[in-house]
């Protein structure tokens, strides 16, 4: 009697989890395996961040408003982690969703308002180190502008993530059912024109802008090297180096998020399994780990404060404010022209005053005078 009931309770207990990955589509060890990612991008993108936020509070040297971007990527980065990877790790080792209807919303809301204002923050980056390189600013720093920036990706991004909760489409659990997202699989046509709205306005806009600055930012920096290869070639290989990372590490991270949304809408039902969805719903969480990396360690005058911060170099190697803290160096030419000026439009005819901005001696970093009366003025970037 003891063993029949054993068996009955056995098979109870594997015909429920058969049940289980019939309705998610996922195995427990499936859930596990996403539980280890999730945990691993859950420590490694809060760490990153969290270090970003700390070495901005210490040094004042990094607080610019082309940085005030970068800030706004890693708060919104942090956010993501916070809100939306710590309940996806949760129910990943659950092997279901555990939030509840409401936390199921809220959830949906949050990642996908700080997804998006990471993601808008990103394509406003490369149209401020295009400008910043290429049209020679002659005024200071401008705060306003950036700030400007910043609450415009936030806006921008509550006009998105909004609509689902007032009846726009709606959010509801995705792939195996332990995160919430836009409820991709309704058929409906408010769901299907939300949806379309924003893969156009949320993610293409976005990925061609990045394209077009950054390509025409590659575009004068080739155009410099040929001009003086000696001084401009490392600049350049720097430069393609991480405008290259940075698009290609945009691309892997959202390209398929989108395309798996957009199959799972316009698909046949069931077409998209557990897998499929799950793989690229991590490697968009995957971004909150990357972008400190690409977009800040990457950077010259960063990564100078981080082994500062971390007791590698002394404190007086410190980045000064006056120094030229990146390897690319803008040149305005001063309003009263020199004849003995090594580079000037008259002696490069063909140089555009966008090219020219980006010629200067590589090892210049010397303190730039307040008025020089001859000379070029030296204005500190951060790239």
């Amino acid at each position: 009697m003891s063993i029949n009931l054993t068996t009955n309770l056995s098979f109870g207990t594997l015909l429920t989890d058969s049940e289980e990955k019939q309705r998610n589509g996922l195995s427990r060890t499936g859930h596990t395996i996403t539980a280890v990612f999730l945990g691993l991008i859950l420590i490694l993108g809060f760490v990153n961040n969290f270090i970003v936020l700390v070495l901005f509070c210490k040094f004042k040297v990094l607080r610019n408003p082309v940085n005030m971007l970068l800030l706004n990527i890693s708060i919104s980065d942090m956010l993501v982690c916070l809100s939306g990877t710590t309940l996806s790790f949760a129910s990943s080792i659950r092997g279901r969703w555990i939030g509840g209807y409401h936390g199921c919303r809220w959830y949906g809301f949050a990642n996908s308002c700080f997804g998006i204002v990471s993601l808008i923050s990103l394509a406003i980056l490369s149209y401020e180190r295009y400008r910043t390189l290429t049209l020679c600013p002659r005024q200071g720093a401008d705060y306003q502008k950036a700030l400007l920036a910043v609450a415009g990706s936030w806006m921008y991004s509550l006009v998105w993530t909004v609509p689902p909760l007032i009846g726009w489409s709606s959010y509801g659990t995705e792939g195996a059912g332990t995160s919430c997202s836009v409820h991709w699989t309704s058929k409906s046509v408010e769901s299907v024109s939300y949806i379309m709205c924003l893969f156009i306005f949320c993610l293409v806009i976005p990925i061609l802008i990045m394209v077009y600055f950054y390509g025409r930012l590659l575009y004068t920096v080739k155009q410099v090297g040929k001009i003086r290869k000696t001084a401009a070639r490392k600049r350049e290989y720097h430069v393609l180096f991480m405008v290259v990372t940075a698009v290609i590490c945009y691309l892997i991270c959202w390209v398929p998020y989108g395309m798996i949304a957009l199959l799972a809408t316009f698909g046949p039902p069931g077409v998209v399994s557990p897998v499929a969805n799950i793989v690229p719903s991590i490697l968009a969480k995957s971004s909150t780990v990357c972008n400190p990396i690409i977009y800040i360690l990457m950077n010259k005058q960063f990564y100078k404060c981080f082994l500062i911060l971390f007791h590698c170099q002394p404190a007086s190697s410190a980045p000064d404010a006056s120094l030229c803290p990146s390897k690319v160096t803008m040149i305005q030419l001063s309003q009263r022209k020199n004849k003995e000026a090594s580079c000037t439009v008259q002696d490069l005819p063909e140089v555009s005053k966008n090219q020219l901005c980006l010629l200067s001696p590589e090892s210049s970093v010397a303190p730039a005078p307040e008025h020089p009366p001859e000379k070029m003025e030296e204005t500190p970037l951060s790239e």
